[in-house]
């Protein structure tokens, strides 16, 4: 013969887990699924693409992809190392980078491809502007619109 006993405090703990469970799925099932402001934000804005970036009409088109014309013929096109250390002033560039959604940690070391760019349309300013895009293996990886001139600015590629 068994015998089993419960108290009133475990017939109160079952109950709480209970309704706690039954609490649980009613919030599961009925509330709506919350996104983060900025997701929100991100899925009603355009969607950026930075992949399949291999020849000149795509690099415009990428700038464009944020507004910005620029002339047709690159200022400049070399081979830049990204350093497997950062100092000062590439840890600020880099941040500067995450702000816009890339990190170029994770290129430490490795060998990219920079493309300089005037930009047309700045608006605004009367100096030079330039666009930097930073290209590894066809993906936009890092990049700014900076001034050319002693009124010094840089930013990411959003106005």
């Amino acid at each position: 013969m068994f015998i089993y006993s419960m108290r009133a405090s475990t017939i109160r703990f079952l109950g709480v887990v209970c309704l706690s469970l039954a609490t649980l799925i009613a919030l599961i099932a009925f509330v709506p699924e919350l996104q983060p402001v900025s997701a929100q934000a991100d899925s009603e804005a355009q969607t950026i693409s930075y992949d399949k970036i291999k020849t000149n009409e795509d690099r415009m088109a990428f700038l464009g992809q944020f507004g910005w014309e620029v002339d047709a013929t690159p200022v400049e096109s070399t081979t830049v190392t990204i350093p497997a250390e950062f100092d000062k002033v590439f840890a600020s560039y880099n941040e500067l980078q995450r702000r816009q959604g890339l990190d170029l940690s994770s290129y430490a070391s490795r060998t990219v491809e920079r493309y300089t760019y005037t930009v047309t349309n700045y608006g605004n300013y009367d100096g030079t502007v330039l666009a930097n895009l930073l290209i590894y293996r066809g993906r936009v990886i890092g990049g700014d619109i900076c001034s050319a001139d002693t009124n010094v600015f840089i930013h990411g590629f959003s106005k």
